[in-house]
């Protein structure tokens, strides 16, 4: 054995096929043992540390208590931005009745840190069920968050057991899952900066995001937690309906254009059309008899008088300005 070492002591593997194996001093405060052991498994660059479910036996300390104590140190050292070698950590339970209280616990952690980005629960999905794979069709973006895994071993005295307790815990992960299918034609119009946001969303939120543009009408596929598929599912709509009220102001637009141009003085150029949308904005405000109106004329805001067709920039200068029914002729 190695020499004692806060709380602990270090011995060889022997006979488990483990590198280390390292002996904890009896003690009640579980979160701190395996606080201890996580630090000294980063200190000597371990990748990898399995604990049994720690005060459970001699000790007869709740198993429900034990879970809390120990997801929550394992949950605070994963949380420190320093840790760069241990990259596995996995929890041995051999007994099955067990099992409900480490879940129940994962639950909590997910519910208490709902801005968390990869909480356990997801990171236990992940192992059991396996990344997203992306597809090679035309037009179709998957896109995909790195997970980090976390390994849950079952024991017990027969394939038999295992094989329920398996069933038993799937069963769970599948109550918790939930899969929304948006499909709308201006789904179609999605770019880059749509792309982006629901990068963004997937990042930090515990869904998975399909966006498929060869599906007709092009559909967003959003699957994970309940909760969590209906908050994006609620963003997503918005990013439609603002894709919607900007193709209608561009149709209005369009239509004012071709009834009336509005025109502003520009030196050595004469009369210059305004951009179509500003010139919708200053015929709705002609119509509503707005005083004025504020506007950019060459990046700069400049206050038009709607009565005396004139604006006046920031810093006092005065430009004219023009409306020109097409139906008309000039006025």
């Amino acid at each position: 054995a190695g020499p004692l070492e806060s709380g602990f002591i270090t011995t060889q593997g022997g006979a488990l096929l483990c590198r280390r194996i390292i002996h904890l001093i009896h003690s009640m405060n579980v979160k701190n043992q395996v606080s201890k052991v996580l630090h000294e498994c980063e200190l000597r660059k371990y990748k990898s540390v399995a604990f049994p479910a720690i005060g459970t036996g001699a000790a007869r300390q709740s198993p429900a208590k034990v879970a809390d104590d120990m997801l929550d140190a394992i949950v605070e050292f994963v949380n420190n931005r320093s840790v760069q070698h241990l990259k596995e950590i996995r929890i041995v339970i051999f007994q099955r009745y067990m099992l409900k209280d480490f879940y129940e616990s994962m639950k909590e952690i997910e519910e208490s840190n709902p801005s968390e980005p990869q909480s356990l629960i997801s990171m236990l999905n992940s192992c059991l069920w396996g990344k997203k794979k992306s597809t090679e069709k035309k037009k179709v973006l998957v896109l995909e968050k790195k997970v980090d895994v976390v390994t849950f071993q079952i024991c017990g005295e027969s394939k038999k057991n295992v094989d329920a307790t398996e069933s038993w815990i799937i069963d769970l992960i599948l109550k918790e899952q939930f899969e929304n299918r948006i499909v709308d034609e201006l789904i179609e119009h999605f770019g880059e900066k749509q792309i982006e946001t629901l990068a963004d969303l997937q990042r930090g939120k515990h869904v998975s995001i399909l966006l498929d543009k060869s599906h007709s009408p092009p559909c967003i596929t959003i699957c994970g937690i309940s909760r969590e598929v209906c908050s994006v599912s609620a963003e997503v709509q918005k990013m439609i309906q603002k894709i919607k009220t900007t193709q209608e102001e561009q149709s209005k637009a369009e239509l004012v254009y071709n009834l009336v141009e509005w025109r502003y003085q520009r030196s050595n150029e004469g009369f210059v059309a305004f951009d179509k949308l500003t010139n919708m904005q200053l015929e709705d405000a002609k119509i509503e008899k707005k005083p004025y109106l504020t506007v950019k004329i060459d990046k700069k805001n400049y206050r038009v008088e709607l009565n005396t067709l004139q604006a006046r920039d920031d810093q006092g200068r005065t430009i004219n300005i023009q409306r020109v029914p097409k139906n008309e002729g000039k006025s």
